[in-house]
């Protein structure tokens, strides 16, 4: 198994490579770029560039080049410096914008994803072992509601109903005691307080689509040679249960790991614009926008890396599930 991992691992450069170059040339195709945004930006405001103006600023900023000389010079500066450029809305180094958001992101990104995962998986067991209960009916319709609602409306709904009840619509992830405030165990409080409508708009669609999943791959399991066998020999409903169905039904749920983690990080981009959350998605959207190229090309590069090592991940939990895939493993 070890050698089809180094293989894996190996094949992740020429990928995110590939991935690289298509990302810096679909953000250049949109006509114009940042000085033409930041031009017209400046002319709303009363302050009109010349040509000359303009053409100076692109040579200062290397927009004057070729897109794939630019990407030449971005990545020559990745491998060498570890330095991805600078971003021109922010007005400094792309990695200290990344940095200054990347943390809270992950927090409600991670939260969010052991939050879909610890629902839809006992959920998902309990609806297929109950067909057809009461339970079963209602798991099914939160489930079909949770998919079929758009993201930015259960937001809206949520912090109506918040702040109805509560007072408080529980805008951002932090109330303005705490926003420039030093870490405490009153501003984690608080963080916690502000990220359950967070948590639940974003997780409640991969939770719904997950709990069928489940759903369905246990009834095809429950009934068997293997389970059936398992009874007769009088083994607790229990340990059957967990020991065959839901370890091969849990298949296709670590399969789904190498996108999840993204979509999270990509679906939550309207959410937090609507509920004012200061995470990554608002900071990609303004920068595609603004065609701030470096910090976009940044951002849509992780997301890459993090779409090839999750499907990494996946394949070596599938591997620790199944059986048949690691003798497959132990062959290569």
């Amino acid at each position: 198994m070890l050698p089809y991992i180094a293989r894996r691992i190996v094949m992740v450069i020429p990928v995110v490579i590939v991935i690289s170059i298509i990302v810096f040339y679909i953000i250049q195709l949109p006509p114009g770029d940042y000085v033409s945004s930041y031009a017209a930006k400046m002319s709303v405001a009363g302050d009109v560039m010349s040509q000359q103006d303009m053409d100076e600023m692109r040579a200062s900023l290397k927009l004057d080049k070729p897109w794939f000389v630019q990407y030449l010079l971005w990545m020559k500066n990745i491998i060498l410096h570890f330095d991805f450029g600078y971003s021109f809305n922010y007005n400094k180094p792309v990695m200290a914008v990344i940095e200054q958001y990347m943390a809270l992101t992950l927090i409600v990104s991670l939260v969010t994803m052991a939050f879909t995962y610890l629902v839809a998986v006992p959920i998902g067991i309990y609806c297929a072992v109950r067909q057809y209960s009461a339970g079963d009916y209602i798991f099914s319709a939160i489930g079909f509601l949770g998919m079929a609602t758009p993201h930015f409306l259960l937001a809206i709904i949520l912090m109506y109903l918040s702040y109805e009840y509560f007072g408080d619509p529980l805008l951002g992830l932090f109330s303005s005691d705490y926003v420039n405030a030093a870490w405490s165990v009153g501003k984690v409080l608080d963080l916690l307080k502000h990220m359950i409508i967070p948590v639940i708009v974003i997780g409640l669609a991969n939770t719904a689509e997950l709990i069928r999943v489940m759903r369905g791959q246990m009834l095809d399991e429950l009934n068997k040679p293997n389970v059936v066998t398992a009874r007769a020999k009088g083994l607790s409903e229990t340990k059957i249960l967990l020991k065959y169905p839901t370890r091969a039904a849990l298949n296709p749920i670590v399969s789904t790991l190498g996108w999840s983690l993204t979509s999270i990080f990509t679906g939550s981009t309207i959410t937090a614009i609507v509920l004012n959350l200061p995470i990554q998605g608002p900071v990609m959207y303004n920068a595609l926008l603004g065609q701030d190229m470096y910090l976009a090309g940044t951002w849509l590069l992780f997301m890459a890396v993090l779409t090839v090592i999750g499907t990494l991940i996946s394949d070596i939990l599938l591997a620790w599930l199944d059986p048949k895939i690691r003798t497959e493993f132990r062959g290569m």
